[in-house]
């Protein structure tokens, strides 16, 4: 079967929440599941996450789990007949205190709006559908009228042209979800609109103590869908062990003709920052009613993985569409395609990389070997997994295999581009360790007799983060 590069993370909802659909999502090929905490109560997701666990030992697989946060609800109220028209021109009131809408007014779940706002502001409801211009703001009532109308409906998200909404990054829903994450030891928490490197570290903080009787410490990742976000990106960055692409929201707020550039900056700044990268939204929308997907989504899904992403993502195509597996298995094979479209080099930049550590220098020094030796896979015997994300920063055109004991490492690994778990088993001989990492790949099929490996791990065994020691190795001469 031909390895893939590019990580699929799946959302898991009502149509693929069956034992039975679960293990045929996970033999087509997902890598990590994404539990949305937007849907659904606490319990729903333990016990979600229970069976993912359970299905996946079963497929013989280490799969991750992202809790995904719902964030701050910035959305209207509801309206007495469900919906109603709104046409252009025509008046319209947004108002925190109203309880039931009809066709002059709403209500507002988000009941700060109007102190956001100002005279001339644009409001884009139902991802951009409807776009509303502020006239004025009086107490808790925002005048507008309609500048593109359409069908509204109950619940809709609104977003501020440009950005600028107060609403905290993370609410008390979200406290708790994180909590309810922690249960199940959830291996990622994506954290919904942030606009700093502080929501980034709160999020991280409430998450090591909800974690800290198990000693679990989840990676962070930050979805960028707030205008705010961009200008301040390195330094969210910097506070995150990824990011995501989030492109519906940030589309709203920056127009979608500046996400296509967006993305291919955040995908070179995730990689540069030695930080992970998800592409996600409608990449494969139309396969939530159809079996096949368009080609604008099968060349979106390949521009991202041409861009280099570690991982591109399904949400309601695998969670509530009526073609879940065959989602993924599209997804799979246009990552696939996407990869074998041209020779890897190194990146032209890889020779300016200023060292600061010991274990980074064995990961660069053991890329820069392997692409001139074309061997035929690189093995990381890592506790913590870092060598292998340093490796995977890179491009080259060869399989990189994170053997560790550690089931936390193999989860969280699963979403490193290019990058390969297999478990090991933990041992201070040296000599017996790296015998055994050769039988493995070897009962494994993943090389053969005479077959040259780079291999690196640290001295002596045992250490988190000691990487220090590289070696060329031909398969059989032990």
């Amino acid at each position: 079967m031909t390895q893939r590069a590019t990580k699929i993370v799946a959302t898991v909802g009502p149509a693929s929440s069956s034992r039975e659909i679960l293990q045929q999502m996970i033999e087509a090929g997902i890598d990590v599941v994404r539990l949305n905490f937007s849907h659904g109560k606490a319990e729903d997701h333990v016990q979600r996450a229970a069976l993912i666990r359970e299905v996946a030992a079963l497929c013989g697989r280490e799969i991750a789990i992202m809790a995904d946060l719902q964030g701050p609800k910035i959305r209207i109220g509801k309206f007495s007949e469900g919906k109603i028209e709104l046409q252009k021109g025509a008046p319209f009131i947004l108002d925190a205190n109203c309880e039931m809408g009809d066709q002059n007014q709403v209500g507002l779940d988000y009941k700060e709006l109007p102190n956001d706002l100002k005279p001339a502001d644009h409001l884009l409801l139902n991802d951009g559908l409807i776009v509303l211009v502020v006239d004025r703001i009086a107490g808790s009532q925002i005048f507008t009228t309609v500048k593109i109308g359409g069908e509204l409906s109950n619940n809709k998200g609104i977003n501020r042209q440009g950005g600028g909404l107060s609403a905290p990054a993370l609410t008390a829903k979200d406290m708790e979800d994180i909590k309810t994450a922690m249960r199940f030891d959830a291996d990622y928490i994506a954290v919904s609109f942030p606009k700093s490197a502080t929501d980034m570290m709160m999020a991280r903080q409430l998450a090591n103590i909800a974690g800290a009787e198990r000693g679990h410490k989840p990676q962070m990742i930050a979805k960028i869908e707030r205008a705010e976000a961009i200008p301040v990106l390195q330094e969210i960055l910097d506070a995150s062990d990824g990011i995501m692409v989030a492109r519906g929201d940030l589309a709203v707020e920056v127009g979608n003709a500046a996400v296509p550039a967006l993305q291919k900056r955040m995908i070179r700044m995730a990689r540069a920052s030695n930080k992970l990268v998800i592409t996600a939204t409608q990449m494969m929308e139309s396969m939530i009613l159809n079996a096949v997907p368009t080609r604008a989504e099968v060349s979106d899904v390949a521009n991202a993985v041409l861009d280099g992403t570690d991982a591109v993502m399904t949400s309601a195509e695998t969670a509530s569409g009526k073609y879940p597996v065959e989602t993924v298995e599209m997804m799979a094979a246009v990552c696939v395609e996407a990869e074998k479209s041209g020779h890897m080099t190194l990146d032209a930049d890889f020779l300016n990389v200023t060292f600061t550590r010991i274990d980074q220098s064995i990961a660069y020094g053991a890329l820069f070997t392997a692409y001139h030796l074309r061997v035929k896979a690189i093995v990381a015997l890592s506790e913590s997994g870092s060598t292998a994300l340093w490796m995977s920063r890179h491009n080259i055109d060869m399989p990189i295999y994170a053997m560790t004991p550690s089931r936390a490492t193999q989860r969280k690994a699963s979403l490193y581009r290019n990058v390969h778990t297999l478990e090991l088993a933990h041992s201070t001989d040296r000599e017996a360790v790296l015998k055994a990492a050769e039988v493995l790949l070897l009962a494994k099929g993943l090389v053969k007799k005479d077959d040259m490996i780079v291999m690196t791990w640290g001295d002596p065994m045992g250490q988190v983060g000691g990487t220090n020691s590289l070696k060329i190795t031909k398969i059989g001469d032990r």
